[in-house]
């Protein structure tokens, strides 16, 4: 009778072992779904990390020379120097 009982005992404590070991807290399944987390994670940085480095170097080349300034406000801003004749040219298919 004690023997069934212990068996029984130690049977409902591997289960538990067991359960904890896969399914539980820090277990195989929490685990991998934690490794997904982390891969998606550093593909979502690494794609940050290269739009900081472009912003990043256009900062420098703004700090760097008045034409990267000059060609920024041109575009951006539309500026004309003075000497300049400003021409818009419009297509005449889009109205």
């Amino acid at each position: 009778m004690i023997r069934r009982v212990a068996v029984v005992v130690l049977g409902v404590m591997l289960t538990g072992l067991q359960y904890r070991f896969w399914i539980g807290d820090g277990g195989v399944y929490d685990t991998g779904k934690k490794r997904v987390s982390v891969a998606v994670q550093e593909r979502e940085n690494a794609v940050l990390r290269l739009r900081n480095e472009a912003r990043q170097a256009e900062v420098d080349d703004l700090r760097a020379g008045g034409a990267a300034i000059e060609a920024h406000a041109r575009n951006s801003l539309g500026m004309v120097r003075r000497d300049e004749t400003f021409f818009l040219v419009v297509d005449a298919g889009r109205r």
